[in-house]
């Protein structure tokens, strides 16, 4: 009996266990979902980072520099050269006279050295009877050497070899191109979204005002019907409702315009992403100010980092290469030139090879003189631009760590008026439900917690873009990624 006893109460147990959950049970598991995830600084730059076209325009500068890098090289890349020339003269020596046809065909390689040299190797093969006084292979043919050699102007330094040293710094100026774009971009989208969030919080702050106010208008009402106040006072409570459901209107198309401002700094697919206004975070509750040593090395790292310094660095070196080859342009022109001879009937002669030295001596040097004073004077003037460009560097940190501590004691500031202004609020409203005072002192009250409140946001959000500034000024962003230029090319047919 027993065991029959327990058999059933496992049976019932079993029964009940898959017995199936209300339907308003299942309903509430379904539709509880976590919470979304506030939007950060750190994901709108990371989306930047990902497809911002701005920035991505900005990375092909590195295809211009490895384009202006190939066309240097282009001056120095060898040329297969093939010439066939023929010439018919007409012999006028007493032994043989007539028409004679002759030439030659010449297969070779052409090339320019940095340094200023040109030469060329190759064969020529002669066409008819022609003499071969040097180099020859035999078969009525002959070995082609031929050189070009600047002794003076020209030499290591020539208009080929500053234009390939110019393209090596295409590349670190492309990285500075790049690094200022992203550190202007950075810095107007923690302004934007900022921005953003503010306008998200005073209309949450205007948002409370018009319910507390609709609640009253109520309560109001509702006592006048009764008698117990004057109908004026429901007049005034209905004012002060649409004045405040206005003020909220107003801020509400604040919250959509900076939505759409915060859009164009994240894109997906080509097209701007709006952001959800669930994502809107909370201002965070720690205010830091960095240390006095941590500034100090902010300075240095700012003085290296920032942009503007790099490229005033590179710029000058550029300048420097210009100076240079003007330096170069005023020695005179000496040059030596072995080669053979191109002329049919020089060839024919026998005259295979011909030398030559030349000399060119400018008499004022106007020029190149100019071009010396030219660039001289630009390498001061980069002087006095490096020497600025780090005093502002210096300045731009003082001036963003001014404004993050003035608003960490401006946020500290309005938050006690707010306190004292919700105080008084209460107060108030307390002698209003004695019939102490009336209902415009009533909003009055309420209306300067608004006003206290409105202050408070602002304050903080002066605090986060004044971190921000504080980032863009020592060069915290000034880094290139490897998405930010195409590496996609395609030569048309």
């Amino acid at each position: 009996m027993n065991l029959r006893h327990s058999l059933l109460i496992v049976l019932l147990l079993g029964m009940v266990g898959l017995w199936p959950l209300p339907a308003s049970a299942g309903e509430a598991m379904k539709s509880k979902s976590l919470p979304p995830i506030p939007l950060s600084v750190e994901e709108v730059h990371a989306w930047i980072d990902r497809a911002h076209p701005l920035l991505r325009g900005a990375g092909t500068e590195r295809t211009m520099a490895r384009g202006k890098m190939l066309k240097a090289l282009g001056a120095f890349e060898p040329t297969l050269v093939n010439d066939t020339e023929l010439e018919r003269f007409i012999k006028t020596t007493e032994q043989n006279k007539g028409t004679q046809t002759v030439g030659f065909n010449d297969t070779l390689v052409e090339a320019r050295h940095p340094w200023g040299f040109r030469y060329s190797a190759g064969v020529r093969q002669a066409i008819g009877d022609a003499k071969i006084p040097d180099l020859s292979l035999g078969n009525n043919s002959q070995v082609l050497l031929g050189g070009f050699m600047p002794l003076l102007r020209g030499l290591m330094m020539n208009p080929e070899t500053a234009e390939l040293q110019r393209s090596e710094w295409a590349d670190p100026r492309a990285e500075v191109r790049i690094a200022q774009t992203r550190q202007d971009l950075f810095l107007a989208a923690a302004t934007q979204f900022w921005d953003w969030v503010t306008a998200v919080k005073l209309a949450e702050v205007q948002r409370r005002a018009l319910g507390v106010a609709e609640d009253r208008f109520k309560q109001i009402e509702s006592r006048a019907k009764a008698g117990a106040v004057a109908p004026l006072d429901v007049v005034e409570a209905n004012q002060e409702v649409q004045r405040r459901r206005e003020v909220a209107i107003a801020v509400q198309r604040l919250v959509e315009q900076e939505q759409l401002k915060l859009s164009m700094f994240l894109w997906d697919n080509n097209a701007p992403v709006t952001p959800p206004l669930e994502r809107t975070p909370d201002f965070p509750s720690q205010m830091l100010v960095p240390a006095p040593d941590t500034i100090q090395a902010h300075k240095l790292q700012a003085k290296v980092e920032r942009p503007e310094i790099k490229e005033i660095g590179i710029e000058a070196k550029l300048n420097n290469i210009d100076l240079e080859l003007a330096k170069n342009n005023l020695l005179p022109s000496l040059d030596a030139e072995a080669a053979p001879a191109r002329a049919p009937e020089k060839f024919v002669l026998g005259l295979g090879y011909r030398f030559g030295l030349e000399l060119r001596v400018p008499i004022f040097q106007r020029k190149s003189r100019g071009e010396v004073l030219e660039a001289q004077g630009k390498a001061d003037r980069f002087v006095l631009m490096q020497q600025f460009r780090e005093q502002q560097v210096l300045v731009d940190v003082d001036n963003a760590l001014s404004a993050i501590e003035r608003s960490k004691e401006r946020v500290a500031t309005a938050v006690e008026s707010l306190r004292l202004a919700k105080t008084l609020e209460e107060g108030e409203r307390f002698r209003f439900n004695l019939g102490a005072t009336s209902i415009l002192f009533v909003n009055l009250r309420e209306r300067n917690s608004v006003d206290s409140e409105i202050q408070v946001v602002r304050a903080k959000a002066d605090y986060q873009k004044a971190q921000a500034l504080y980032q863009w000024a020592i060069g915290a962003w000034a880094k290139t990624t490897p998405l930010a230029a195409p590496v996609t090319y395609r030569a048309r047919d």
